[in-house]
């Protein structure tokens, strides 16, 4: 799954792993501040095109899965209340963060079909 800056046109939301203090130094993060309109010291929600979830704490540590599940849930609460909106995920938690699709996958399971996630995650 490749999403580009060209995809940003006013619809899709951009939805990377992020760290609580808002620091996106790398990775999809980087790409979010770049292109997408993530703000500096914005950890979780929507700015610009993209949606943070983070994934790794204050300290730059990866967060719990349950941490994780309880940001995805926000997230999807949000992706559900706006459905004219396409929601382009990233596999977050997948980079630096160190968990497996197979951690992760399943806390997409009940996303609304306005998200699109990356291969194998809808099963």
């Amino acid at each position: 799954m490749n999403f580009t800056p060209q995809m940003n046109d006013g619809t899709n939301v951009f939805v990377f792993g992020s760290n609580e203090a808002g620091r996106h130094g790398g990775g999809a993060a980087r790409e979010a501040h770049q292109h997408w309109g993530a703000q500096m010291h914005v950890g979780f929600g929507l700015a610009g095109a993209s949606f943070a979830i983070p994934t790794m704490d204050w300290q730059m540590q990866a967060l719990p899965l349950d941490a994780i599940r309880h940001y995805v849930s926000r997230f999807l609460d949000y992706a559900r209340q706006n459905p004219d909106l396409n929601f382009l995920v990233t596999p977050i938690g997948t980079g630096i963060c160190g968990y497996t699709h197979e951690d992760i996958a399943p806390m997409f399971k009940l996303a609304p079909a306005n998200c699109v996630l990356p291969a194998g995650w809808r099963k």
